[in-house]
């Protein structure tokens, strides 16, 4: 299991610097202490915070959400570098779902039929998912590389089953983009 990050650089500082920007389609996303590397079709690549603090993620807005009417906070798949963390975090898969999940449960993301099991954690009103086991990671990144759409299903806190489709296209040059900003 991975550790759960609680730096001043965590990933709910991430989310809550970034739920005003979703509001815009990602590519014009921008936030004050972001800096936008590029846009790569469905993915925007940025860098947030300096010296041991510094991070660069890439990130993607659903294209598909089902159910349709179910009431959300913003949703994303991010992949985070950490150079600064010891030890480093390179290409660190999460799924943002915009609710809190069941307590307990899994997600699952799956790429043109390969699936990887998720944990989730929640803090307050906000819910996050990443790859269970380490070594799935790069498996995962490696699918999202060579795949053309991401779903990754899970069950908020009331119990309501969550759909979301993720187009990969871009993901490689983001990715890419993002380690050369971090120098991973």
């Amino acid at each position: 299991m991975l550790i759960k990050v609680t730096t001043a650089t965590s990933r709910f500082a991430i989310a809550a610097a970034l739920t005003a920007a979703l509001a815009l389609p990602v590519s014009a996303a921008s936030s004050s202490d972001a800096t936008l590397l590029g846009v790569a079709r469905d993915w925007s690549a940025f860098t947030s915070g300096s010296g041991s603090s510094k991070i660069c993620y890439a990130i993607s807005k659903p294209t598909v959400t089902l159910p349709k009417k179910a009431k959300r906070d913003p949703i994303y798949f991010l992949i985070t570098d950490w150079p600064g963390r010891n030890p480093k975090a390179k290409a660190e898969p999460e799924v943002v779902p915009g609710y809190p999940y069941k307590t307990g449960s899994t997600v699952t993301a799956s790429v043109d039929g390969k699936s990887f099991e998720m944990f989730t954690d929640n803090d307050g009103s906000s819910g996050a998912a990443w790859v269970r086991h380490r070594s799935d990671e790069v498996k995962l990144i490696d699918a999202m590389r060579s795949g053309k759409s991401a779903v990754v299903t899970g069950y908020s806190s009331r119990g309501t089953k969550t759909v979301d489709t993720y187009s990969l296209a871009g993901i490689s040059d983001a990715l890419d983009m993002i380690h050369k900003a971090c120098g991973m």
